[in-house]
């Protein structure tokens, strides 16, 4: 099993390399692992891939994200298990059509995540919009987007929640319209060293959904960095068993076409 993500993995790696050689492409990917072993036993596979192609007057960005975790659990007659404890995955794709007006932009967008052990087991989302770069100076840029979108998603299997019939929400699926607005910040400290944030909302009438992305990235040689990040992702509703915030530290290294 850990060897087949393994491999899925490592396969998306090579084909970011074919597609970087077009110089028309900007690609990035990082891989992370962490497996221990004796007293305690974990497996963790951490995965993203990043591409944006420019095409003058369209400029198309790629996103795809995975992580894999696996613990050695202690079951109640004192035996000890290595169960799966995380799983999700996520892919994105926006295409933003560059206006006259300078730093300026429209935007249509899909996105889709999968999470085993999350708030909720789908969520796909489709929005469109206006986006607009505040901050352009060589080492720092600040860029904005914001729009409505559509979120079509499906509740965890162990929600307890009903709806306002008195069905049971655990398994459903659901959809809403909603807020979107996001922000990513980039800036180059020095040479060798790279901070960035992102921060996106997704606001309906079920839930609220924020999401926080830091990184410091250093560099080790022309192409390879490494990457200490911390995100954090908040949820207004969930069911009774599940905590609102997440949050997940992660230390990659990112290779850079």
């Amino acid at each position: 099993m850990k060897l087949k993500y393994l491999a899925s993995l490592m396969a998306l790696t090579l084909t970011n390399v074919a597609i970087a050689e077009d110089k028309t492409w900007q690609a990035s990917s990082e891989l992370g692992a962490i497996i221990t072993s004796g007293n305690t036993e974990t497996t963790t596979f951490k995965f993203g891939a990043n591409a944006k192609h420019d095409l003058g007057q369209w400029t198309n960005e790629y996103k795809l994200n995975a992580l894999y975790k696996e613990d050695e659990v202690t079951l109640e007659s004192g035996l000890k298990e290595t169960q799966r404890t995380n799983e999700k995955y996520g892919a994105a794709i926006q295409a933003n059509y560059n206006l006259r007006e300078k730093h300026s932009h429209l935007f249509v967008g899909l996105t889709h995540d999968s999470d085993y052990f999350g708030a909720y087991r789908h969520e796909t989302v489709l929005s469109g919009g206006y986006g607009f770069r505040l901050i352009d100076e060589s080492d720092m840029t600040l860029s904005v987007d914001f729009g409505p979108g559509y979120k079509y998603f499906q509740y965890s299997e162990k929600n307890k929640d009903v709806f306002k019939d008195g069905r049971p929400k655990a398994g459903e699926r659901d959809d809403e319209w909603i807020a979107l607005a996001k922000a990513d910040f980039s800036w180059t400290i020095s040479d060798n060293a790279k901070f960035t944030q992102g921060f996106k909302v997704e606001s309906g009438s079920t839930n609220t959904k924020s999401i926080s992305e830091t990184a410091l990235l250093t560099k080790i040689n022309g192409s390879l960095q490494m990457k200490v990040g911390f995100n954090v992702t908040h949820n207004s509703e969930v069911d009774a068993e599940k905590v609102n915030t997440d949050t997940e530290t992660v230390l990659t290294l990112v290779y850079s076409f």
